[in-house]
This record gives structure tokens, C-alpha cells and sequence, in this order.
């Protein structure tokens, strides 16, 4: 349930990816040979899963302008720590995550979460590697935003 979460906006709709998931799950274990790690297969499940739902409502989705400029792209060099994780727990960062343009925070999701890099997140969601990196820069740098505005406004609160 926290993979589905992650990738639609309310319960709803990640309880039917959860179950639409677990059908797939289910079919799926009578190919299994041998020792797997069941973790990590039915992750893999339920991410494909709601790839190939994204996929299927990828024509519904508001449109959003590309920009693929050097200026855009060079907050992807940088790395930063996650100290916000710590100090704001797991489910306000997932409410912060849900804030974010859809595309951006399906591909936070697929990089930071789950691994994947840019080659394949473009090739999973129809977008070149570019594309992949501007939103994943784009979301860092809202999330950095609101949890400036948050800390600002818990140091009011204390002060």
C-alpha cells in the first residue's frame, strides 16, 4: 500500500492499484522458480503495475510544458542531504510529494525511491532522459521550497 500511495493521490485509487496489483501477484506465483526474494518480486509487481496504468491514463493527464534548457538541468549535479526526513516525518513528506505536478512526482518517485535512472524512467513514461531530469529537478526544488516555508513557519511558532 505505501508503493501505491506514492504514485496516486487518494485512497481510492491506490487501493484498486493495490488490488489490481495483487491479482497480478497472485497469477504470478506459479511461475516462480526456485528461491526469490518475494520483497523485492512483488515490488517490482505492483511498480510495473502502476507503470502500466500510468500508461493506459497517460492520455488523460494534464499537459505539461517541456523545457530542456542547460540552466534547467544543472540542479540535477547537485546533491543534497536528506535531513528533512528526519526532523518532518515519513507521511508529511509523502503529503508533500502528493502537492507536486503529477509527472514530477512520478518521476521523484521512480529515481529517489525506487531506483530507477533517467534512461529508464524516460523510456517507462514516453519522455526522453532530459525530460526525466528537469522533473526530477523541478520536484526537488518545490520540495526544497515548501520544506523551507515549513521550517520557517515551525521557527515562528517556537520564537
Amino acid at each position: 500500500m505505501p508503493v501505491c500511495f506514492r504514485y496516486h493521490h487518494n485512497e481510492e485509487d491506490a487501493r484498486a492499484a493495490l488490488n489490481l496489483g495483487f491479482m497480478k501477484i497472485l497469477k504470478g506465483l506459479d511461475a516462480i522458480e526456485g528461491e526469490v526474494n518475494f520483497n523485492a518480486w512483488s515490488k517490482r509487481i505492483m511498480v510495473n503495475c502502476l507503470i502500466d496504468e500510468y500508461r493506459r491514463s497517460k492520455k488523460h493527464n494534464e499537459h505539461i510544458a517541456y523545457k530542456e534548457t542547460d540552466r534547467e538541468l544543472e540542479f540535477t549535479d547537485s546533491s543534497s542531504l536528506n535531513e528533512g526526513e528526519g526532523a518532518i516525518g515519513y507521511e508529511n513528506l509523502l503529503a508533500l510529494i502528493k502537492e507536486l505536478p503529477p509527472v514530477s512526482a512520478q518521476v521523484f518517485n521512480f529515481y529517489v525511491i525506487d531506483g530507477y535512472n533517467h534512461k529508464e524512467i524516460g523510456e517507462l513514461l514516453g519522455m526522453s532522459e532530459g525530460t526525466s531530469k528537469w522533473h526530477l529537478s523541478t520536484a526537488r526544488k518545490l520540495l526544497r521550497d515548501k520544506l523551507d516555508r515549513l521550517e520557517s513557519l515551525q521557527t515562528k511558532m517556537v520564537v
